[in-house]
């Protein structure tokens, strides 16, 4: 490989790759590059020698291709680390011929620079050097520029394939000790398409990203998922462990443009990335891109900087209480720690941020459920239930941050698969994790109607969100509910109740969205959401009339939101098939009996008792 750096050649030593690896001693330490950048001819070089050596220890996180210093064979010659494991090492792990180190990506560069983990040798591969000497470390920065920067002796495989990429991305030639030429295919990772499920995910992820929001993503089906769900968004950034080419369509559209991000804005940053040929050459000396080392990227305090950061990662399972567990099944590990708790924490600290874990609820072809009562013997928990706040699997989002244990269990039961729920709640019941009398969900209840979420602004008050009515609304009904003047509750419920029964809430909350819907508005209140209106209707049985009612808090009568709420249940009821809607009316509740007039002329009205029975039909389309 001819030499375009303009450096002496005299101080470039090129070299075979086997030449290259006669500097391996027994008890050395070898750090191996990350991921698609994984040095090809140098593994290969490595697993020759190793019938020569003794003792080696080999350190990486995830990488592509095959891992022969991690076979059986080879024990005693080699044994690895993994700081986060790929299938090319997990039977190795768990068989016990290789090593697992759990700890955060975010920390692992420390280790190398602080030298708690001395490095003799670090194998990586290299974009050719330019005019100045410089070779980029291409689609891996992570924790490889670390190591090049700590290791005694530094071996590159300088392969013209490489995308050269840029930001904090850049080697010297002077501290490369040894250069071995490849021009092999750098690896390629390509996503499978999304599954019906993680469409969905994608979708309720998508309604809680705002214009404006910079994005964390990782790799696999839901992710793919949620770029592909964001297309009508506007001004998203990207700061990121690492992207695949989901994101480049939302690039190309204008969509994600970085101009509001609060910190590098005009940047995606990254710090690798999986993808294919089409991807590589698109970032190849693309300023849209800053590749930076896992110590910038993943530190939570860079993280929190970008107001309305988002972050989106997966978990294998879920407990009832919020432990998270991504990096085994069971005893056996699977992964690793990666940078879901940088993500998350940094997320959470970030103005307006939005930590997420995204899962569908089931594995194993819908047999397991992946919301568990409790965790698989030697589980182990990556993110605590502290540190948890939005989960979402494909049947809707569960908030967890600052909820206690009952209202968590409730959440998460929500959206499990309803094939599960029944026996998720009957082990709560047993775990006293929730009320004794905690009645069911409907066995046949819907998913989440996330269409009928939308928000609409009245005169002289401040948007209101509506929305379905969920499980989890106990606490926010029981203080509406006692937020009514005695007059409110005898409008509502035709006597002075003093309080609702936890049976009573329970019913009011939990709803089929077929036969039955209750929808509330919401206004921001106290750094929280505040109720201030509830309308609701029940199918009669065998018929296609439905009761209706609904109650709009005395602060924000009298500004047309109960008008507006009855035509959006009239609206959703004839998608139900509902044809007409009952009501009995109290006599001196002139409010409501014009909210009825004003949605339909034609109402029938019958007074008996000083209880007006009010009928209307809807008008056909």
């Amino acid at each position: 490989m001819k030499d375009a750096s303009g450096a002496s050649q005299a101080k470039l030593n090129w070299v075979s790759a086997e030449e290259a690896l006669l500097c391996l001693r027994n008890g050395m330490r070898v750090f191996i590059g990350s991921g698609c950048a994984a040095p090809q001819l140098l593994v290969t070089a490595l697993a020759a020698r190793g019938p020569e050596v003794y003792d080696v220890e080999i350190l990486h996180i995830l990488t592509h291709g095959r891992a022969p210093y991690a076979s059986k064979e080879l024990l005693g010659h080699f044994r690895h680390n993994a700081f986060f494991m790929g299938g090319n090492v997990r039977e190795a792990v768990n068989a016990g011929y290789a090593d697992y180190t759990p700890i955060f990506l975010s920390e692992i560069p420390a280790l190398f620079r602080q030298k708690r983990i001395h490095l003799d040798v670090a194998l990586v591969q290299v974009s050719p050097p330019d005019a100045h000497g410089f070779c980029s470390l291409g689609v891996s920065v992570d924790v490889v520029k670390a190591a090049v920067e700590s290791a005694c002796h530094v071996i590159a495989e300088v392969n013209p394939r490489m995308p050269r990429t840029l930001g904090d991305s850049f080697v010297h030639i002077s501290q490369l000790h040894a250069l071995v030429a490849s021009d092999l295919p750098i690896y390629e990772h390509l996503c499978a398409a999304p599954s019906s499920e993680s469409l969905r995910i994608g979708e309720f992820i998508a309604s809680m990203i705002v214009d404006g929001s910079t994005l964390q993503t990782g790799i696999g089906e839901i992710p793919s998922a949620v770029m592909a769900a964001l297309k009508d968004k506007k001004d998203l950034g990207m700061h990121t462990e690492m992207f695949t080419e989901a994101v480049v369509p939302l690039i190309e559209s204008g969509v994600m443009n970085c101009s509001k991000k609060t910190l590098l804005p005009g940047k995606i940053v990254t710090s690798f990335c999986f993808g294919d040929r089409k991807l590589y050459d698109y970032i190849s000396d693309n300023p849209l891109f800053a590749f930076h080392p896992t110590e910038f990227t993943n530190d939570p305090w860079q993280i929190a900087q970008n107001r309305r950061m988002v972050s989106i990662s997966s978990a294998i399972e879920i407990d009832l209480t919020g432990q998270i567990c991504a990096d085994s099944l069971g005893e056996q590990f699977y992964s690793g720690f990666g940078g879901q708790v940088d993500f998350i924490r940094g997320a959470a600290r970030s103005e307006e941020g939005k930590p997420i874990i995204a899962l569908p609820s089931t594995a194993k072809g819908g047999t397991v459920s992946r919301i568990a009562a409790a965790l698989k013997p030697g589980a182990g928990v990556v993110t605590t239930r502290a540190d948890v706040h939005y989960v979402v699997t494909e049947y809707g989002v569960a908030y967890l941050h600052g909820k206690s244990v009952r209202e968590r269990t409730l959440a998460l039961i929500n959206i499990a698969h309803p094939k599960f729920r029944d026996d998720l709640l009957k082990a709560a019941r047993e775990r006293h994790l929730v009320h004794p009398n905690q009645i069911a969900l409907p066995p046949l209840m819907a998913p989440y109607p996330r269409k009928y979420e939308t928000r609409h602004h009245f005169r002289g008050k401040h948007d209101v969100q509506f929305r379905a009515i969920r499980p989890t609304d106990e606490t926010l009904l029981k203080e509406f509910f006692y937020s009514h003047s005695p007059e409110t509750v005898i409008q509502r419920y035709f006597t002075p109740i003093r309080h609702l029964t936890h049976e009573q809430v329970q019913r009011f909350v939990t709803l089929d969205y077929e036969q039955d819907m209750a929808i509330v508005g919401l206004v921001p209140f106290e750094g929280r959401e505040r109720i201030i209106c509830v309308g609701r209707y029940f199918r009669k049985a065998g018929s296609t009339e439905a009761e209706v009612a609904f109650t709009v808090h005395e602060d924000y009568q009298r500004h047309g939101i109960g008008t507006w709420l009855l035509d959006y249940l009239k609206s959703i009821a004839s998608e139900h098939g509902i044809t007409a809607f009952t009501a009995d009316v109290l006599a001196e509740n002139h409010g409501m009996l014009r909210v009825f007039h004003k949605v339909t002329p034609k109402v029938e009205s019958r007074l008996e008792g000083g209880v007006y029975h009010v009928r209307f039909a809807f008008a056909r389309a």
